[in-house]
C-alpha cells in the first residue's frame, strides 16, 4: 500500500518547491520510483524535476464521452488506458499533472472514475507525493480516499499561519481521512527571534503540530533564476538539509 504525502499551503509560500525537494530526499535515498502527482491548475511541479508533460488529467477527464469509449471495453477500462496515456515515466520519478480544473457541466461521474483508477495507481508505488491547490476539496474528489501524511507549508509571517490553520479546518470541517497534520514554516530569518515567538504562540493555539522550520536559502533562489531542476541542488544547501531531517521523521527512518 502507498505511503501518501499531500503538500498544501497558501499561494507563494513554497509548497511546490517543498514538493521537490521530498521527491529530491527520496531520489537521494534510493527509494524510488516515486509517484508525484501535480493537483495545482499551476502546475510547474515538472520544471523542477526536470520533465516535461504533454497531457493532463483534467483534458482526459473532459474529453471522456460515452461514443469514445472502444466496443467492448468498459468506462472504467478506457479511462485506465488513458489515465496511463498521461503517465510520464522516468528512471526515478513517474510524474502525473492534473492540469486546471473542469469547465461548466457536471464531471461527477468522471471524477468518480479518475479518483478510483488514481487510487489503484498509487498502490503500485511505495511513496506517493502530492503538490495541491490551497484548497483541500480537490483531494476528496481527485486524488487518493486516505492520506498518511498532510504538510501544510507556511512563510513566517502571522496572515500565512492563520491561512494554514484555515486550511487544517478545511480538511477536517470536509472530513478527509488524514492520518497526520503537520505545520511546515518556510523561508524563515532565524534572526527574527521576535516575530517567531509570535507566531510560535498562535501555532500552539491552533493545535497544529510545527514539525520543521526551513531556512531562506539563496540556492534555490540561483536555482530558480538559472532554470535549473532542484533535483541538482547540492547537499551542504539549508533547505535541504532541513527537508532531509523532516523527511526521516515523516517517514519514520
Amino acid at each position: 500500500m502507498s505511503f501518501s504525502i499531500a503538500v498544501s499551503g497558501k499561494g507563494g509560500t513554497g509548497k511546490t518547491t517543498m514538493s521537490s525537494l521530498i521527491i529530491r530526499w527520496f531520489v537521494k535515498s534510493g527509494i524510488t520510483p516515486v509517484l508525484a502527482v501535480d493537483a495545482d491548475p499551476n502546475s510547474n511541479l515538472h520544471m523542477n524535476l526536470g520533465l516535461s508533460y504533454d497531457r493532463t488529467i483534467a483534458g482526459i477527464r473532459e474529453n471522456i464521452e460515452e461514443k469514445d469509449v472502444p466496443e467492448g471495453m468498459t468506462k472504467v477500462a478506457y479511462v485506465g488506458l488513458k489515465m496511463e496515456e498521461a503517465l510520464i515515466e522516468s528512471a526515478d520519478i513517474d510524474l502525473l499533472v492534473m492540469g486546471r480544473p473542469e469547465g461548466q457541466g457536471c464531471y461527477c461521474a468522471a471524477n468518480h472514475l479518475l479518483k478510483e483508477y488514481l487510487s489503484k495507481l498509487s498502490s503500485r508505488y511505495k511513496y506517493t507525493v502530492m503538490d495541491n491547490e490551497a484548497g483541500m476539496e480537490h483531494l476528496s474528489r481527485r486524488t487518493t480516499d486516505e492520506i498518511d501524511v498532510l504538510l501544510i507549508v507556511a512563510e513566517p509571517t502571522m496572515v500565512s499561519i492563520r491561512s494554514a490553520i484555515n486550511v487544517k479546518a478545511t480538511a477536517e470541517q470536509i472530513k478527509l481521512k488524514i492520518k497526520k497534520k503537520y505545520l511546515v514554516i518556510n523561508k524563515l530569518d532565524e534572526s527574527r527571534t521576535e516575530s517567531i515567538d509570535k507566531l510560535t504562540g498562535e501555532i500552539e493555539k491552533s493545535g497544529l503540530t510545527l514539525i520543521q522550520k526551513i531556512p531562506a536559502d539563496d540556492a534555490l533562489i540561483k536555482a530558480s533564476e538559472e532554470g535549473k531542476n532542484l533535483l541538482s541542488i547540492t547537499d551542504d544547501s539549508p533547505s535541504v538539509k532541513a527537508v532531509n531531517s523532516m523527511m526521516k521523521e515523516v517517514i519514520g527512518k
